[in-house]
């Protein structure tokens, strides 16, 4: 099971730290749990968008025209 605790920033690693004297527990920041996620989506995306422009489905365009967005 997986839950998410809020817990004031003055306390959180104290809390840590009683989590981590859990044997049954894994603790894991979230922030990093999240960016991983949304990193993941992201390429999903990109792959699944890449896969609709090599069909046809979907109009690309020149990489010089996306860096410029840079």
């Amino acid at each position: 099971m997986k839950l998410v605790v809020d817990v004031k920033d003055n306390k959180a690693e104290l809390f840590l730290e009683l989590l981590k004297t859990l044997s049954y527990v894994k603790v894991k920041p979230a922030a990093e749990t999240d960016e991983k996620a949304a990193i993941i989506a992201s390429v999903k995306q990109a792959v699944e968008e890449m896969k609709l422009v090599k069909a046809g489905k979907l109009k690309g365009r020149p990489v010089e025209e996306f860096l410029d967005e840079l």
